[in-house]
C-alpha cells in the first residue's frame, strides 16, 4: 500500500492523500466480501470501492410572467399553452391589454405576469419556470437546476482536480467518492489531517461546480455482515464520533452536500433481523448526548443519524440505500420506514454495480454470481428488462415518499458478444438510461450516478467515449424535473 500524503489546512481543493493508496485502503476494507441472503455476490457496495479509478419567458411587453404558467389571454389574442415544468410554453398571438396571469403550468410554481398593455407573441423560452415536485425541490436544495442530474464516482485522482467527473469537458451536477474505515485503523478520517479529506474534495468539487457526495461505508469495517459490533462500545463510539466528524467537516464547507448512507448495511439487517428492526441492538442514546431517548436498536440507530445531521449540518442531505436482494417490495418499505429512511432526503438503489459482461465472463473474482441474465432487454419484451426494474423502484420510492437516485451504473459499452475483458466488459446502461431519461423521472427519479462497482470494469477511459459523448449531448438539452 503506497505512502499516504498528508494535507495541511482545512479547504485545500488541489491537494490530497494519494489515490492509490486510498484505493488500497478502501480495497482492504472490503476485502471479505460478504455473500448476500440469496448466497450470490452483493449488487451493492462489497468490494466496489475503487478509488484511484413553464413555460418560457414571453419576448412581449405584455404581462411579465416567471414560472410554469402564462397569464390570461388578452382580448382577442389566442391563449398562451402553458409549459410543463421547465418546458417552454408556446406563445400566445397579440392581443389588446391582458388581466394579470394566474394560472401555473402543471408543475410550474411561478407567479402570474401583471397585467400591461398587449404585446407581440413571443417564442417559448428553453429554460423557463420550475417544477414544483418533490424531485426538482430535491434538485434545488443540493444546488443543482431542477433538471435530472447525471453524477460520476469512484474516480479520484492524485490531483482531484483531475477526478474522472472533471475530465469531460462538461460539467455533471454531482461527483462521489467513499468514505470507508474507522478512525486508528486506516479509515477515513486518517486520511488527512483531522478528517480533512472531506474538504479537500467538497472544495474541488465546488471549484468545479459540482455538488459532492459521499458514499459513507464504515459499518462493514468488522465484516459486512456483521451486525455484532453494533452492540459494542467500543465500535459504536468510533462509528458516531466518524459519522459526527464527517457532518462537522460538511458544516465548514457550508454548502449542499449529500451523505449517503451505509449502502448494503439496510439490507444485511432486515435479512438478520427478519424485517424487524427494533430486534437488532445497537449502542445509541449511550453514547450520543443528542440522541438520548432513542432506543437502544437499528430503529433509535436511523433516526440518530438523521439527528446529527440536523443539528450538525442542516445544508447536507441524507439517504439511505434499497437493495432488492434484501426481500420483496412490501418488506423493504416497511423495514427502511422502520429504520427512519422516510423521514430523510432521498433514497438511492442501484441496478446492477458491476458491468454485466464481467459477471458472463465468470473469470473475475468480483464477477462470480450465477444469477443471470445481467444484459437487460432493452426492448422490454423478455425479463430481465428495463421496465420490471424500473416499476420495482417506483414502488419503494412511492412507498417511502421519496425521490429515487440511482447510483454506481456499470459504465459498460453495449455489444452482440457477451462477456468482454478487463476493463472492458459489455454492459446496455448508459445507453439505455440517456436513451430514456423520462422513464425513470416518471418513477420518482431526480437523478442516476455512475462509477466502477469493483476493480477491472469498463472506465470512461476505456468505454471508447460513450459516457462523455452521452452527457454532452443530455446536458445540450437536459430533461426537466416536474
Amino acid at each position: 500500500m503506497g505512502k499516504l500524503r498528508r494535507d495541511p489546512g482545512l479547504r485545500s481543493a488541489t491537494r490530497a492523500c494519494s489515490s492509490t493508496a486510498v484505493g488500497a485502503l478502501i480495497l482492504t476494507a472490503l476485502a471479505a466480501t460478504a455473500a448476500c441472503g440469496n448466497g450470490q455476490d452483493d449488487d451493492g457496495a462489497a468490494g466496489a470501492a475503487n478509488a484511484g479509478q413553464g413555460s418560457g419567458a414571453f419576448a412581449g411587453s405584455g404581462g411579465s410572467t416567471s414560472g410554469g404558467g402564462g397569464g390570461v389571454p388578452g382580448k382577442g389574442g389566442s391563449a398562451s399553452v402553458a409549459g410543463t415544468g421547465n418546458t417552454a410554453g408556446k406563445g400566445g398571438s397579440s392581443g389588446q391589454s391582458g388581466t394579470a396571469g394566474t394560472s401555473a403550468g402543471s408543475g410550474g410554481s411561478g407567479n402570474g405576469g401583471s397585467s400591461g398593455k398587449a404585446g407581440a407573441s413571443g417564442s417559448g423560452g428553453k429554460s423557463g419556470g420550475k417544477g414544483s415536485s418533490a424531485q426538482a425541490e430535491l434538485a434545488e436544495k443540493l444546488g443543482r437546476e431542477a433538471n435530472f442530474l447525471i453524477g460520476l464516482g469512484n474516480d479520484l485522482a492524485s490531483d482531484h482536480n483531475n477526478d474522472g467527473a472533471y475530465t469531460l469537458g462538461t460539467t455533471l451536477d454531482l461527483h462521489y467518492a467513499y468514505l470507508v474505515g474507522l478512525a486508528g485503523e486506516g479509515g477515513w478520517p486518517d486520511w488527512n489531517p483531522d478528517g480533512s479529506f472531506v474538504n479537500i474534495l467538497t472544495d474541488t468539487a465546488a471549484a468545479h461546480g459540482v455538488t459532492p457526495m459521499f458514499d459513507l461505508y464504515t459499518m462493514a469495517s468488522r465484516g459486512e455482515a456483521n451486525l455484532d459490533p453494533l452492540a459494542t462500545d467500543d465500535f459504536m463510539q468510533k462509528y458516531w464520533n466518524a459519522l459526527r466528524l464527517l457532518y462537522q467537516r460538511l458544516a465548514i464547507f457550508d454548502a449542499p452536500a449529500l451523505v449517503h448512507v451505509e449502502p448494503d448495511f439496510w439490507a444485511f439487517a432486515q435479512l438478520q433481523s427478519g424485517g424487524d428492526p427494533s430486534t437488532i441492538a445497537a449502542r445509541v442514546g449511550s453514547v450520543v448526548p443528542e440522541c438520548e431517548g432513542e432506543p437502544e436498536n437499528l430503529v433509535g440507530l436511523g433516526h440518530c443519524i438523521k439527528k446529527l445531521r440536523d443539528s450538525i449540518a442542516p445544508k447536507t442531505l441524507i439517504a439511505y440505500h434499497a437493495s432488492l436482494w434484501a426481500g420483496d417490495t412490501p418488506a423493504i418499505v416497511s423495514f427502511l420506514n422502520g429504520v427512519g429512511a422516510g423521514e430523510t432526503d432521498l433514497i438511492v438503489m442501484d441496478l446492477l454495480v458491476r458491468d454485466a459482461g464481467c459477471f458472463e465472463a465468470h473469470v473475475d473474482p468480483n464477477c462470480q454470481r450465477n444469477d443471470g441474465p445481467w444484459y437487460w432487454d432493452e426492448t422490454n419484451t423478455t425479463s430481465p428488462n428495463f421496465h420490471e426494474y424500473i416499476a420495482k423502484s417506483k414502488a419503494i420510492g412511492d412507498g417511502l415518499g421519496l425521490p429515487i437516485l440511482w447510483w454506481q451504473i456499470p459504465l459498460g459499452v453495449p455489444s452482440d458478444e457477451p462477456g468482454g475483458s478487463p476493463g472492458s466488459y459489455r454492459d446496455n446502461r448508459v445507453r439505455y438510461i440517456f436513451s430514456h431519461i423520462q422513464e425513470f423521472i416518471d418513477a420518482g427519479g431526480v437523478g442516476a450516478t455512475f462509477g466502477t462497482g469493483a476493480e477491472n470494469q469498463t472506465f470512461i477511459t476505456s468505454d471508447g467515449g460513450q459516457f462523455q459523448n452521452a452527457v454532452s449531448a443530455y446536458y445540450a438539452d437536459p430533461a426537466p424535473l416536474p
